[in-house]
């Protein structure tokens, strides 16, 4: 949402040569094996744009479509990873999201951590390009996937309904906390629906106030509320909101904790949000991960991953 302090890992090399760039990485893909670390020591090392200058190059060069080359050249995450690289962000976002609603089942949690944590311009840029890609408008299929009060709160966020003028308003926040109190704690049954009217509508600056006022009304935090009166994913995204309006570093940092937590990685999420940051804010969220739970990111993922993958990994997050 709001962040003053944007530290991304992955920033754009200097005097880039896309030529020199694809002549290397077809030389690494030729003839019999691979050499994945020339792969990894480009591809983790070059801003979006970079690759995809280097592509152009490969098709106008070779004739060839370097992410195909580089699919039927690498496997499992090692592909999965450097493949996400290839794509334009928003495009792998839209990528994640399909991927999220295919077959049986939804994985609402996918759907949180993206459309929660964005402002309505890259709302409205996914909305965009989701259609370009798939031919079917956004809110169409997440209304076909979801329900609810979790489906309405997801359909006022792809329709834009953010103020996001940036102008606060005191005594409307008292008077949204006031509601949002009515609404929930001070009753038996909680309405939903004007949870998802002031969290989807209201600007980000507003709720810091709407949240404030609610703590000194009620003595709770509207974290505290919403996991007392809210349930299922409908609770969850209203706490990934309130979280990536107070602290989205310390939002995505909390999401690859809970990635490689207890038995097996969900590594998925892990490169989704790597990928993702890796020019956005990476850095910072490398600093709240060891902030908040007192080891490095780079440890763990060390110990959650092995191979190329690992390096690869380790390299966009910045392995110094």
């Amino acid at each position: 949402m709001v962040n003053s302090k944007l530290s991304p890992t992955v920033v754009p090399v200097a005097n880039h040569s896309p030529s020199a760039d694809g002549d290397a990485l077809r030389d690494a893909m030729k003839g019999f094996g691979t050499n994945e670390e020339v792969i990894i020591e480009i591809l983790t090392a070059r801003s979006n744009a970079q690759r995809q200058d280097i592509i152009q190059y490969f098709l106008s060069e070779f004739g060839r479509d370097l992410i195909q080359d580089l699919k039927s050249e690498l496997g499992g995450k090692f592909e999965d990873l450097i493949v996400a690289l290839m794509f334009p962000n928003v495009s792998y976002l839209c990528k994640e999201l399909k991927r999220a609603m295919n077959g049986i089942g939804t994985k609402e949690s996918v759907l949180i951590e993206i459309l929660c944590s964005k402002t309505n311009d890259e709302i409205k840029e996914i909305v965009t390009t989701y259609e370009d890609m798939y031919e079917r408008p956004l809110v169409e299929h997440v209304c076909s996937e979801t329900s609810g009060h979790f489906g309405r709160l997801l359909t006022l966020i792809l329709i834009g309904a953010r103020d996001e003028s940036g102008n606060v308003d005191s005594a409307l926040a008292k008077e949204q906390a006031a509601k949002l109190y009515e609404a929930g704690e001070s009753k038996l049954g909680t309405d939903e629906d004007v949870f998802n009217r002031i969290l989807a509508h209201a600007s980000f600056e507003q709720l810091r106030l709407v949240f404030d006022e609610y703590k000194q009304l009620s003595g709770n935090t509207i974290e505290q509320a919403i996991k007392h009166e809210l349930s299922g994913e409908l609770a969850e995204a209203m706490q990934a909101i309130v979280e990536c309006i107070q602290s989205p570093v310390e939002y995505f940092a909390t999401r690859l904790y809970g990635a490689m937590k207890g038995m097996g990685t969900d590594d998925s999420t892990l490169i989704r949000i790597i990928v993702s940051r890796s020019e956005i804010d990476l850095n910072d969220i490398k600093v709240e991960f060891e902030r908040k739970y007192n080891r490095t990111l780079l440890s763990a993922i060390r110990s959650e991953t092995s191979g190329d993958y690992k390096k690869a990994l380790c390299a966009l997050i910045g392995d110094v």
